[in-house]
């Protein structure tokens, strides 16, 4: 049992999409058609639950994700509503981590937006099974068939519709259902429960062919379904939809369905959908991870027997409850007050208190079970992306991975007394957001705070202010640029000292290469007999590493390196780790100057969608900041220009884009790639010598 439900009945769902397709409002309906909550809140009106921090009220965004749970028809739905704006994507990342599927929410006007590739990517890399809720049916230029179209080009899906529109834009009325060739109709009223009607007559043809298509489709990759197709026998609705449960759950296909969350439109079948295609945690693959004791792979299994395993995959600073770290169970079991162990740091904790979470508000449980979502209290010493387990069993989970932070800005309290209070807000903050990095320029003695955007640090800067009552003052936003090398070359690093008695002596012949964007860092031990003993190798890479932080052209860290040590010596008596550290450092620091070293910028993919009298101002000062437009489509009454430009020629730009088009566009910016940068502002930058 999982709290007072079967595993097969529990569902572990993320709502993910582009900003503005409606995920919250989607699951506030949930919540409500569950009986979660008794009133449905408004984005607009900042009376959403699961939007409920300050910023996310007064922008009209989710930042934060946000857990909460629901019961429908004997099943468990644990909900994640995840953010939509790219600044935020670690929300998305770790969410999907720990999540068993998911529900990708587009707009039927927009179809598949950029951020809806980042998520669907991210989706793919964690192998999450989804269902796909064409949302806002009812806006003018909704299109069901034409999203359909673009999440195959654009996302190389498989989506199958198991719904289509019963009426379009101001005439949408509800959802045929293909299984069952019936139609649901909704009037819109928040109370009404859907009616089932017959299929009106001229919809007949359409819910034919695209019933017939779905279930082709489905043969395709469904032996069982296939059979029964081939002895061209009648195939039962029930075949129908385990064929497609089994094919969401193997991620070949993509269930597709339609509504509008804001009119009280499509949601309740949706939710039956939740159930019907998307895994329980029975359904997922086993979770793998090392024995720290032995370095071996284990496997846990879904189920109480196992023992206790569970990843922490996030940590908020509550200004109620304290330090709560949100955790999701693989196997097991544990009670309130027991000890657990930490294998990633290797502690012994004790779990406190136990909350089911329903995003600010909380519910204690006394024990936890696999397949829950869960907040504990008293785990001081666990982090994002930590492994707690039994004792007895140790194993670590693979942790979560999040990008690097692109932008940086200088942070100094306005009163010296505050000193101490900054540091301890923002070492709070950068717990809760792994993206969020804090250090130190010993340079100009400043404290840096850097972030995926500038949205990103302007909500951390705004939470400083009113949740630690600090006031600081900000530099203007730095790029985090960092630098590599271009050629090969052989170099070598000597650390010998001599004190009288013991000294220090340590030799290393390193040979450094270029590696692809993106590969960062490798280190190949290619030692043979007796040059550099054993125990000293891991020294020899600690002290690469240690000198990669700090580049020889102007102090930013080096990226996409391998360093392979083939040769070196050591002496019986005067050699240490700290000899052969300090030789991997000279050496590193040495071969870089010699291996033609340049610097690298952050370039970002923008998109801009704008009516199409703006597009020729906007392209002219996309050109006159370095952009390179990729490619411009055209979405009805819009335009919509897909861009490269380096993240130092866009600082401010929503304040500029606003003016060019009288406010009527919007962008969205992500990471992209590091790319080089022109030999004249590598220049500037190298004079400047500004360090991160």
């Amino acid at each position: 049992m999982s709290g007072e439900l079967p595993l097969k009945q529990i569902r572990n769902i993320g709502i993910i999409a582009h900003i503005d397709a409606g995920k919250t409002t989607t699951t506030e309906r949930m919540l409500f058609y569950t009986g979660r909550t008794y009133k449905i809140g408004a984005v607009d009106d900042g009376t959403t639950v699961t939007d409920w921090m300050d910023q996310e009220r007064e922008r009209g965004i989710t930042i934060t994700s946000a857990a909460t749970s629901c019961d429908w028809k004997d099943y468990r739905i644990n909900i994640i509503d995840t953010p939509g704006h790219v600044d935020f994507t670690a929300e998305v990342e770790r969410s999907l981590r720990v999540l068993d599927g998911g529900v990708v929410v587009f707009d039927a006007v927009a179809g598949v937006e950029p951020q809806s590739e980042t998520v669907w990517r991210q989706a793919d890399k964690y192998l999450v099974p989804r269902i796909c809720f064409v949302n806002k049916m009812d806006r003018v230029g909704a299109d069901f068939f034409r999203t359909e179209e673009m999440i195959k080009e654009r996302l190389s899906a498989n989506p199958i519709p198991v719904q289509v529109p019963l009426g379009s834009e101001s005439n949408f009325e509800g959802a045929i259902d293909l299984i069952e060739r019936v139609a649901w109709h909704f009037d819109g009223n928040q109370e009404s429960s859907p009616v089932k009607i017959e299929v009106p007559e001229e919809y007949e043809d359409t819910m034919e062919y695209w019933r017939e298509y779905m279930i082709e489709q489905l043969a395709e990759v469904d032996d069982e379904l296939m059979a029964a197709f081939l002895d061209s026998r009648e195939i039962t609705d029930q075949e129908i939809r385990d064929a497609l449960r089994r094919a969401t759950i193997d991620s070949k296909v993509v269930p597709m369905l339609c509504g509008s969350s804001l009119k009280n439109k499509g949601v309740q079948p949706m939710i039956d959908a939740i159930i019907d295609y998307l895994p329980s945690p029975l359904d997922r693959p086993p979770i793998y991870g090392i024995n720290p004791r032995n370095e071996k792979e284990e496997v846990r299994n879904p189920s109480d027997n196992e023992p206790f395993s569970a990843l922490a995959f996030k940590i908020v600073a509550d200004p109620f409850a304290g330090r709560l770290v949100y955790l999701r169970v693989y196997s097991g079991e544990a009670k309130a007050s027991s000890q657990v162990f930490n294998s990633t740091r290797k502690e012994h904790q004790r779990l406190g208190r136990l909350l089911r979470m329903h995003a600010i508000n909380r519910e204690e449980v006394t024990e936890i079970h696999t397949g829950n979502i869960i907040a504990a209290l008293g785990l001081k010493a666990t982090y994002t992306g930590d492994t707690l387990c039994d004792h007895a069993k140790p194993i670590i989970l693979e942790s979560i991975t999040f990008p690097e932070p692109v932008i940086s800005v200088a942070i100094e309290p306005k009163a010296k007394a505050d000193q101490d209070k900054l540091g301890n807000a923002l070492n709070s903050l950068k717990t809760e957001d792994p993206t969020l990095k804090v250090g130190y320029n010993e340079e100009t003695a400043q404290t840096i705070l850097s972030g995926m955007g500038e949205l990103h640090l302007e909500i951390y800067l705004d939470r400083l202010v009113r949740e630690f009552g600090v006031h600081a003052n900000v530099g203007r936003p730095q790029v985090a640029y960092k630098e590599t090398i271009t050629a090969s070359i052989k170099t070598e690093g000597r650390f010998i000292r001599q004190f009288g008695g013991h000294g220090q002596y340590g030799v290393v012949s390193i040979e450094l290469e270029p590696l692809d964007r993106g590969h960062g860092f490798e280190f190949v031990n290619k030692i043979r007999g007796a040059a550099v003993p054993r125990e000293y190798i891991p020294a020899v890479e600690s002290g690469i590493k240690e000198a990669m932080e700090t580049g020889a052209l102007a102090g930013y860290p080096l990226i996409d390196i391998r360093a392979t040590l083939y040769d070196g010596n050591y002496h019986d008596v005067d050699s240490s780790e700290l000899a052969f550290k300090m030789a991997g450092s000279l050496a590193l620091r040495k071969g870089v100057m010699e291996a033609s070293p340049v610097l690298l910028e952050p370039i970002m993919k923008l998109d801009v969608t704008t009516p199409g009298k703006f597009v020729g101002d906007i392209i002219s000062d996309l050109n006159a900041k370095r952009g390179h437009v990729d490619n411009i489509e055209t979405r009805g009454s819009t335009q919509l220009v897909h861009c490269y430009i380096p993240l130092a020629d866009v600082f401010g730009y929503s304040t500029a884009l606003r003016s060019m088009s009288q406010g009527r566009a919007t962008h969205t910016l992500e990471f992209a790639k590091y790319q080089k940068l022109p030999e004249n502002i590598a220049k500037d930058i190298i004079n400047t010598k500004y360090y991160q």
